[in-house]
């Protein structure tokens, strides 16, 4: 759904030639500041686009822990190999996992390490699940407590990551959203002071941004639902 929305942002126009206006009319029109002999109308067009992730990062990082390596290392490939059953129960195909490098850590190699008689070797994978089935993934990790049941210590869990990849696939007729919006806003204050709107000066492009939908201002790519927002910046001459 788009929500355009009109953003006056600055009047420059011969206040000589247009004297007529009333300081009262130029703030309602939400004029920054005029100039003699520039008559010019500089407005703001925004675009907003309602739209879902299309592609799914779910990294997924266990442990395990212990004082002798080969130990540790039957209980991570276990672990991995519940992971990967666990996966396959869900649906995904082999193709959309990913295993991530083996961590291996000794906290007695290190110089100076503190001696505080905790387990010498951690052993540390990461699988990562890489698919376009958003809704898979979001039912995933609401049953990702069948893993801890079966002694999987899962570490640093952050969630996956919602991805919207088809900017491309909006952006021309958002930009035309965002001018054609710009173009009314210049057209209303050109009624409003009975003067014609002349030909484009100046157009800029703002970046595109994508938000969370909700506007709650949390981190974006935890969200499926998204915003695409964009403000297109014209002058405008004024004959």
């Amino acid at each position: 759904m788009t929500d355009n929305r009109l953003i006056p942002a600055a009047v420059m126009g011969g206040l000589l030639a247009l004297g007529f206006i009333g300081a009262g009319a130029l703030i309602g029109q939400g004029v920054i500041h005029a100039r003699a002999g520039d008559r010019t109308v500089t407005v703001r067009g925004l675009s907003e686009r309602n739209v879902k992730a299309d592609l799914a990062v779910l990294p997924l990082r266990f442990t395990a822990s212990g004082d002798v390596l080969s130990e540790v290392q039957t209980k991570i490939d276990g672990d991995l190999a519940l992971v990967r059953r666990f996966l396959a129960a869900q649906g995904y195909p082999a193709e959309t996992i990913e295993l991530g490098r083996l961590e291996v850590a000794d906290t007695r190699s290190r110089e100076y390490a503190a001696q505080n008689g905790g387990p010498r070797f951690i052993l540390a994978q990461t699988v990562i699940v890489r698919t376009n089935d958003v809704a898979r993934v979001q039912a995933t990790t609401r049953l990702l407590n069948d893993l801890v049941r079966q002694d999987v210590v899962l570490q640093d869990f952050q969630g996956p990551s919602y991805i919207f990849t088809k900017l491309n696939d909006v952006r021309p007729q958002m930009i035309a959203e965002g001018t054609a919006a710009a173009r009314t806003g210049a057209e209303q204050f050109a009624k409003d002071s009975g003067t014609p709107l002349g030909p484009i000066r100046q157009a800029t492009q703002g970046s595109f941004e994508i938000l969370p939908r909700d506007g709650s201002g949390g981190d974006e790519a935890a969200s499926i639902d998204k915003k695409v927002r964009v403000v297109t910046t014209i002058t405008y001459s004024l004959k």
